[in-house]
């Protein structure tokens, strides 16, 4: 697999898209921002896809393979690609990105998140449900803490809320996945 490319499932597996078109939406977004960020941007491959980014665009990735395929795909588009922990913060200066988006974070720093935010900035996600797809984690990682499983949106709604922030709009769909074998 290189980066988040999941043509190999082409075939094999079928997914339900959740009906807001994140990856379009963020990009209407994007063509109207001064500076926005995507947190943990994995291979850039939704990014790199966007038809006009904002006039400066900055994007951090922690896992060393997707870091390397971002910085293929974005830098020659101008973006700055930084490595970044995403559990030890954002690299950033405090107010500094008017959008700040994230398609399926691991963890969401909302504290800072918050803090690169400038005042009247928005941040435009598309968390992961909860237990989405878990079988599939499952298979792969093992099994999950209760924890993991739950993240539900009125928690994350919470936590936006206690870091400062304003939820203006919240959706939550349960979608349909399907593997090839089951489907026949």
């Amino acid at each position: 697999m290189d980066g988040w490319d999941f043509s190999w499932l082409d075939g094999r597996a079928s997914e339900q898209r959740p009906s807001w078109r994140y990856a379009h939406t963020m990009g209407k977004r994007m063509a109207h921002a001064a500076v926005g960020l995507d947190i943990q941007t994995g291979g850039g491959e939704v990014l790199a896809d966007v038809p006009q980014l904002a006039a400066r665009t900055a994007a951090t990735e922690s896992w060393q393979p997707n870091l390397a395929r971002a910085a293929t795909l974005l830098r020659p588009r101008g973006v700055t690609v930084v490595a970044a922990n995403d559990s030890e913060g954002l690299p950033f200066a405090d107010n500094t990105f008017d959008l700040v988006v994230s398609r399926h974070p691991v963890t969401t720093c909302w504290d800072e998140i918050s803090r690169v935010l400038a005042p009247g900035g928005t941040y435009f996600s598309q968390q992961i449900g909860p237990a989405s797809v878990f079988e599939l984690v499952e298979f792969f990682l093992g099994p999950q803490t209760a924890e993991t499983r739950r993240r539900h949106p009125d928690d994350a709604r919470a936590a936006a809320e206690a870091a400062g922030l304003h939820v203006v709009d919240l959706r939550m769909e349960s979608l349909h996945t399907e593997s090839a074998t089951s489907a026949q």
